[in-house]
């Protein structure tokens, strides 16, 4: 895209971004069905098949990052975006249309054992700038690989725990205390557009829009970086808001259907599991880079990093405890991560200045 100009560019950005919404339209509808019908139940479902699709331009940038050697978009993107996807959840908060908070909403307890695998991913990933480039197998940092097998036990773990018996007697002993009334799923929310589609014409739906957003991630990175250049934006600035806000779009769109449908579980997933997905996306890095890509983290990244683990961890505690109600249209665990993200911002200013 060199030679295009920048209103051109810009364009390309914005027809970018709207494919990807409307993709994610697609992927919550099929993945909604596909849900049921696998009977994956809402918190695996979200992990899975949200999780992963979701992640889809965060892939794309990564891979087309790394290949040429511009990093701290990359990085940038992938600490920076643990942040602006969780942050989504507050936005789902405020759009529920209903009295109760979002973190007391959900039916299922998955997403707290979800969200801790978040945390411990992104702790695991803040320790790979301290290990120097020279330690690593082949292209590939330790970090990035112990980030892969701690992320595949967290499946292992999530995958036996729903199958546990003793989980099932505490879920169903517990879960009726902890979820407060919420509404049913909203009139208003227009049909599910695979609900009379068969199992393949949905599968087929949803890899097709799983490889929409994948195209549209590699425009987003091409167009986003030339746009950065011609802005005078910091790589890194630029990764972790404008464009972490364009590839969390996915998750806004699937997010908001879902919670609209009373699919809170769900929802929780796929911030939770794309998160964790995302993490994993540093071992493409490394091998797509010929080089550890963790060395190369800035202070920059770190402080997002930071910020990403502060704010899944509110939204733990809000899992567990609970919050009785809004105070101004979203729950006090939302208030916390909004207020906490807005520092993290202000301070990403400053650092990066």
């Amino acid at each position: 895209m060199g030679g295009l100009s920048t209103p051109v560019v810009g364009a390309i950005f914005l027809v970018a971004t709207a494919a990807t919404w409307f993709a994610g339209l697609y992927l919550a509808d099929s993945t909604d069905v596909l849900d049921d019908r696998f009977h994956l139940g809402e918190a695996i479902g979200g992990l899975i098949l949200l999780g992963m699709a979701g992640t889809l331009p965060e892939v794309a940038i990564t891979a087309s990052a790394a290949i040429r050697g511009n990093l701290s978009i990359a990085v940038g993107n992938l600490l920076g975006g643990i942040a602006m996807q969780t942050l989504v959840l507050v936005l789902m908060d405020l759009t529920s249309r209903s009295k109760t908070p979002l973190s007391s909403m959900s039916r299922v307890l998955e997403p707290i054992i979800e969200a801790e695998f978040v945390i411990l991913l992104v702790s695991i990933a803040l320790l790979g700038p301290l290990l120097p480039s020279s330690v690593a197998v082949g292209p590939m940092s330790p970090i990035s690989i112990l980030i892969v097998v701690v992320w595949v036990g967290g499946l292992i773990v999530l995958n036996r725990t729903k199958q546990s018996e003793r989980w099932k007697a505490a879920a169903e002993a517990v879960a009726p205390h902890l979820t407060l009334p919420a509404p049913e799923p909203a009139a208003r929310v227009r049909p599910n557009r695979f609900e009379a589609a068969s199992t393949r014409a949905t599968v087929a739906g949803f890899t097709l829009a799983a490889i929409v957003t994948l195209g549209a991630g590699v425009a987003l990175e091409r167009s986003g970086n030339q746009l950065a250049d011609a802005w005078g934006v910091n790589g890194v600035v630029f990764g972790a808001t404008i464009l972490a806000a364009v590839t969390a779009l996915p998750e806004i769109s699937t997010g908001i259907r879902a919670v609209r449908l009373g699919r809170v579980g769900l929802a929780m997933g796929d911030i939770f599991g794309g998160n964790q997905v995302q993490m994993t996306l540093f071992l493409l890095a490394d091998i797509l880079a010929g080089k550890p890509v963790l060395p190369t983290v800035t202070t920059s990244s770190t402080w997002l990093g930071g910020i990403g683990v502060i704010v899944t961890a509110v939204y733990a505690a809000g899992l567990v405890v609970r919050p009785p109600k809004k105070v101004l249209r979203i729950g006090i665990d939302s208030w916390i991560v909004l207020l906490f993200y807005l520092f993290g911002i202000a301070g990403l200013v400053r650092i990066a200045g």
